[in-house]
C-alpha cells in the first residue's frame, strides 16, 4: 500500500497480532500461567507493539505532512489501549483483557490498509502545538478504550454471576471467567484508569477548545466532533463525581462508561468515518 508516495507495510501488524492469538487459543483451557509464559507472551506483545507502532508513525507523519483520517485515528487508539495494558499487566491482575485488547487492535490494525486516510495539513508535522495536543488525545482516547473493555468485561463477569450467561462448564470460557479479579477488584481498577483518562481527557478538550486558532489554524466552531467530545466530557464528569459523593457503582457505572465513550468516539471517529466513507470527502 501507497500513502502519498510512502510504502507501508500495513498489513505486518495484523498478521502479527493473528499469529499471537492462534497461539494463544492453541494454550490449555486451565492452569495458572508460569512466570516464563507469561514473559515470553509480554515479550511477544511488546514486539508486535513496537512493530505496529513504527509503521503507524511513519505512515501519519510523513515527510508532505499530516495523514490521516478515521481508521489510522482507531489504530493509535488500539496500539495506546494494548501498550497500556501491557504495562499494567505487570503489576495488576487484569490478564483477562488480553485477548479483548489484542482482538481490538488486530481488527483496527487492519483499517488503514483499506482507508489510507487523506493529507491534513502539511505544517503539522512541524507544529509542536498540533503534535502535543494531537498525542495527548490520543493518549486519552486509548486509555478509556481499556477502560471500556474493561467495563464490558465487568459487565459479562456481572451476568455470569447472577445465572444470566448461558457459559457451558469446565470450557475455556468458564475457565477464564473464573481467573478474573472480584467484581469489587475490577471496580476499583476500572476507576482508576477512569481518573487518569478523564485528567487527559480534561486537557485535550479544553486546549482544543481555547487553542483552536493556535492549534487547527481556525477559529473554534461548534461542529458535531466538538458537540460530542464536550458530551462525552460531561459523561465522565458526571459519573466521577457520583463515584465521589454518592459511591456510584455496578451495572449503572458500567453502562454510564459504556456510553460516555461511545460518545468520545462519534467526536474522534465517527465524523471522521462519515466524511471519508459515507459523504467521501478528504
Amino acid at each position: 500500500m501507497d500513502i502519498l508516495g510512502y510504502s507501508s507495510y500495513g498489513w505486518l501488524p495484523s498478521a502479527l497480532y493473528l499469529a499471537l492469538l492462534l497461539i494463544l487459543s492453541l494454550r490449555p483451557k486451565e492452569g495458572l500461567e508460569s512466570s516464563l509464559s507469561t514473559a515470553l507472551i509480554q515479550g511477544a506483545i511488546f514486539g508486535i507493539l513496537v512493530v505496529h507502532g513504527i509503521q503507524l508513525h511513519d505512515s501519519v507523519f510523513t515527510s508532505e505532512g499530516f495523514v490521516f483520517g478515521f481508521a489510522q485515528d482507531l489504530s493509535l487508539i488500539a496500539w495506546v489501549g494494548l501498550a497500556f495494558y501491557w504495562f499494567q499487566s505487570w503489576f495488576l491482575p487484569i490478564s483477562s483483557l488480553r485477548w479483548m485488547a489484542l482482538v481490538f487492535a488486530l481488527i483496527c490494525s487492519l483499517l488503514p490498509c483499506i482507508f489510507p486516510g487523506t493529507l491534513l495539513s502539511p505544517k503539522a508535522v512541524s507544529d509542536p502545538w498540533f503534535k502535543g495536543h494531537f498525542v495527548v488525545a490520543t493518549v486519552s482516547v486509548g486509555l478509556l478504550s481499556l477502560a471500556a473493555m474493561h467495563a464490558m468485561l465487568m459487565s459479562i463477569q456481572d451476568r455470569a454471576l447472577h445465572r444470566r450467561l448461558a457459559i457451558v462448564p469446565n470450557s475455556r470460557a468458564a475457565h477464564w471467567l473464573e481467573d478474573l479479579p472480584p467484581l469489587m477488584t475490577m471496580e476499583s481498577l476500572l476507576f482508576n484508569l477512569l481518573y487518569v483518562g478523564f485528567a487527559l481527557l480534561s486537557l485535550t478538550v479544553f486546549s482544543g477548545l481555547l487553542f483552536s486558532q493556535t492549534l487547527f489554524g481556525k477559529p473554534l466552531v461548534f461542529d458535531h466532533k466538538t458537540i460530542f467530545a464536550l458530551v462525552s466530557w460531561f459523561l465522565f464528569a458526571g459519573l466521577l463525581i457520583a463515584r465521589w459523593r454518592v459511591g456510584l457503582r455496578g451495572r449503572t457505572a458500567i453502562r454510564w462508561v459504556l456510553s460516555a465513550y461511545t460518545a468520545l468516539l462519534l467526536a474522534y471517529v465517527g465524523s471522521r468515518f462519515v466524511v471519508e466513507v459515507i459523504l467521501q470527502r478528504t
